[in-house]
């Protein structure tokens, strides 16, 4: 299989004055979790900003380390606990595994790793990938791979594919089938880290992708490529400490795999603070800016492909808007957008004392959302 190599872009977007002409010129883009929503209950400044937005016709899209769902289900989600009168479009949803839809015509058979649930065998196949594979999948063939997996009999047999399906004969015991897999795409933070870890570096390790074997060589390179949706290690919901996230499983597989071959495991990460990833949601931003303008329809927005930045935008400003120094601020000042940084998720008061390394936010750091916004609105005349 040839593996699809997914390298940042050094291409400058076009700079433009910042003398702003109409609510259109500005775009914001929000992060969701610790921003919008604490865990499954709202913030409710963020009711009060992103219906004053839709009212003036100001251009925004939602970009999130997160996912584990379709677009639609965490769109009509949001919509509901935000009670929104005007609910924002599935459109201006970017998730961490969104952009993986450009990446099916090279990636076949793959495994999908992490989401509640079988919830993202849902998302990957709406994407369209062909053969999607699950560690449950792997566990219902073979339980011996990770004889300390939590899953229950019943989730077994209804999250867990048939092997006669799945073609996961590891001991020739069933199907008489153990077809390989062309790759790893972690999709979302896991629910079975301790079986999705042993999987991951199973496969990373196997001959070309065959569960049950184990290449000869050492190698920086993996017997099949691996992709991370993002790098975020902490996360806010209602508990008053951070959460581990992806970024804690990705150290993991990277520490057992480089203990194993003597050498770093060769990766690609997508996600905040990646320039792969506000490249693809500057396309769907300025996409989204055309369905306000009328010269769109909703439901009919591009694709970007990850190697293609826009290399014009009509914004005259854009903001991002998140409580994650590394992840929201860095990406955003790395790609030369204005960033909001917000006292209800991640940051809290004396991170930057603790860390002065840390990205500090151009425009401030605010409250909550709605504060951050009007600041930005004021600053360019439309407020």
């Amino acid at each position: 299989m040839t593996q699809t190599k997914i390298t940042p872009l050094s291409t400058p977007v076009k700079e433009f004055p910042q003398k702003l002409n109409s609510p259109q010129d500005i775009g914001f883009v929000f992060d969701i979790d610790g921003v919008l929503l604490k865990g499954k209950k709202r913030i409710e400044e963020a009711t009060d900003i992103i219906t004053h937005l839709q009212k003036e016709k100001i251009p925004f899209i939602l970009l999130t380390n997160g996912g584990g769902m379709t677009e639609k289900k965490r769109i009509d989600f949001i919509n509901k606990t935000l009670q929104l009168s005007t609910p924002i479009h599935e459109d201006q949803l970017v998730q961490a595994h969104t952009p993986m839809r450009t990446l099916i015509p090279h990636h076949k058979r793959v495994l999908i790793c992490g989401g509640p649930a079988d919830d993202v065998r849902e998302v990957a196949e709406s994407y369209g990938f062909e053969d999607v594979i699950r560690p449950v999948d792997i566990i219902r063939a073979n339980p011996t791979i990770w004889p300390y997996h939590m899953f229950t009999d019943e989730q077994i047999q209804t999250w867990g594919k048939d092997p006669e399906i799945t073609k996961l004969d590891v001991d020739g015991e069933n199907c008489g089938e153990n077809l390989p897999i062309d790759s790893i795409l972690m999709f979302n933070d896991s629910r079975a880290l301790g079986a999705e870890l042993q999987i991951a570096l199973d496969l990373l390790n196997s001959e070309n992708g065959v569960l049950g074997t184990r290449r000869k060589e050492k190698s920086s390179k993996p017997s099949i490529p691996i992709v991370f949706s993002n790098n975020d290690f902490l996360w806010a919901n209602e508990y008053k400490q951070p959460r581990f996230a992806m970024g804690a499983l990705k150290i993991a597989i990277m520490t057992i795999y480089e203990k194993i071959n003597g050498k770093p495991l060769e990766q690609v990460t997508l996600g905040k603070p990646e320039k792969v990833c506000y490249d693809y949601a500057h396309h769907i931003l300025i996409d989204w800016r055309k369905v306000l303008l009328g010269e769109k329809q909703a439901g009919n927005l591009c694709l970007p492909q990850l190697h293609d930045p826009p290399f014009e935008s009509p914004f005259k400003k854009v903001y991002m808007v998140g409580d994650n120094p590394e992840s929201d601020i860095t990406g955003g000042n790395n790609y030369n957008w204005g960033t909001i940084l917000v006292k209800t998720g991640v940051y809290q008061d004396g991170d930057f004392e603790s860390n002065p390394e840390a990205s500090q936010p151009s425009l401030g750091i605010f409250p909550n959302v709605k504060e951050g916004v009007m600041a930005a609105l004021k600053l360019n005349g439309l407020a």
